[in-house]
């Protein structure tokens, strides 16, 4: 590794943490954002261009998309922290052969997905809540979108290390290229070709395969200080090196994976309780707080290296700084989305769509859903901390708190009592049961680290 990268990575453990989640932190927010544009982007162009029962069609693969980045994240989110960790510690050795096992590990993950869902893409749809009316839009994504996933997972993952081993405004120009070359490729292929809901994904597909390429480049380039090298061994898989990314890659796998079961089972839920329409609106509420919760998680993406490094390097006060500043931001924003969701309902579901009665649902959606939606980033922010410290157990947990453990029990109780009312209220009544869950555990491990400082501090003034 370069002298003078090893310097920049440096700068973790001495630099004020304010100018450090702002330096890594802005380019990593910019680049999720303007992911999470252009998907709500394609979304609007799909509802206004092609109709409602598309942007229920659409809905319907959402469960999939989330199956596809859970695995995807599995190695992206838990190869991240551990090249921070490493890299904190001074373990370039380690951190290079980290990267290889996550290439070798994620592509045989990516193989083994894409062949089962190509074969069995209806029945999936079919079991994720396809009804006859929506079957043939989300087949028509599905079936055109699936390279699109392959190049996702490699341009996601593959960002995250680059972000981690020292160079966010890259990271962030990486994501730039596909969500601008999306926005550009969508309207045309949907409007001008007249391709319907597969433009968008064929769209999707080539906007992703240009990102990748920038981003695997980046590590064919011998002059950066994370690279692929041509010793093989750094491509042996190992259960040593493997086992720690999977185990921390597993929170927020499950949140993903999590997500896509219970798609599906809000999907079945909203069609029993009220049809493709109540599908539909689901659909606008997910595109409309992703913008939201893609910012909180570009916010994680910058404050990870940061954690990760100072915990390698025993520097416990300025992990729990970073931390704090992060949960502050976040707090900020979600709750700024709460407010324009709660005030402006109307305005945000004509944004996709002019069907008066998916406008109507949308309303009543997003005015039930959203209420305590300003704990969100509170509850992102402290799962990313333990995932950034290898904490994989209390991860997890926290995880699935929320979207299983919470949520489960509420949407199969509520709507048998009030209906689809009961469906929509079972969001904001599970974030509210795991944020108290969250606020002990946090609590909890931020006295252990405040005993691990003293500790240090004591000893440092016995010597």
């Amino acid at each position: 590794m370069q002298q003078t990268d090893r310097k920049t990575l440096s700068e973790l453990s001495t630099l004020p943490v304010g100018r450090l989640l702002w330096r890594y932190s802005l380019p990593a927010i910019v680049g999720m954002m303007v992911t999470a544009l252009y998907n709500v982007v394609d979304r609007i162009f799909i509802g206004q261009g092609v109709g409602p029962e598309a942007i229920a069609g659409l809905a319907i693969t959402f469960p999939v998309m989330n199956l596809s980045a859970a695995l995807g994240v599995l190695i992206g989110a838990g190869g991240s922290a551990r090249i921070s960790i490493l890299l904190g510690a001074k373990d370039y050795a380690g951190a290079s052969r980290t990267l290889g096992n996550a290439l070798v590990t994620l592509a045989a993950i990516i193989v083994v997905y894409l062949s089962v869902f190509a074969i069995f893409i209806d029945e999936i749809l079919v079991a994720f809540g396809a009804s006859e009316v929506t079957l043939p839009y989300a087949r028509d994504f599905m079936l055109y979108i699936l390279p699109g996933m392959l190049m996702t997972n490699f341009a996601f993952t593959f960002n995250n290390f680059m972000r981690v081993s020292g160079y966010p405004v890259k990271a962030m120009v990486t994501m730039f290229i596909g969500a601008g070359l999306n926005v550009c490729l969508a309207p045309l292929f949907i409007f001008k070709f007249g391709w319907g809901i597969k433009g968008a994904a064929i769209a999707t597909d080539i906007s992703m395969a240009v990102s990748a390429i920038f981003v695997m480049a980046h590590f064919f380039n011998r002059r950066h200080n994370l690279h692929f090298e041509k010793d093989h061994s750094m491509y042996v898989p190992s259960p040593a090196i493997i086992w720690p990314i999977v185990a921390i890659g597993a929170a927020p796998s499950l949140v993903n994976a999590a997500a896509c079961f219970i798609n599906v089972l809000i999907n079945k839920s909203l069609y029993q309780y009220g049809g493709d329409i109540a599908v539909g609106a689901a659909g606008i509420f997910t595109s409309y707080t992703s913008l939201m919760t893609m910012v909180v998680v570009g916010l994680c993406q910058g404050m990870q290296p940061i954690i990760g490094y100072n915990y390698g390097a025993g520097m416990y006060h300025r992990l729990k700084r970073t931390y704090w500043l992060a949960v502050g931001a976040s707090t900020v924003l979600v709750t700024t989305g709460q407010v324009v969701g709660l005030s402006s309902p109307g305005e945000i579901a004509r944004a996709f769509t002019s069907d008066p009665g998916l406008i109507r649902e949308t309303v009543r959606c997003l005015s039930h859903a959203m209420l305590c939606f300003c704990v969100v980033g509170f509850q992102v922010v402290s799962t990313t901390l333990f995932q950034s410290l290898g904490k994989a157990g209390a991860s997890v947990f926290l995880s699935l708190a929320r979207q299983v453990i919470f949520l489960i029990p509420f949407l199969l109780y509520l709507p048998s009592v009030y209906g689809l009312d009961g469906v929509w209220f079972s969001f904001p009544m599970s974030d509210a049961l795991a944020t108290v869950v969250t606020a002990i555990m946090v609590s909890l491990l931020l006295v252990r680290l405040s005993r691990l400082t003293a500790g240090a501090r004591a000893g440092v003034q016995a010597e």
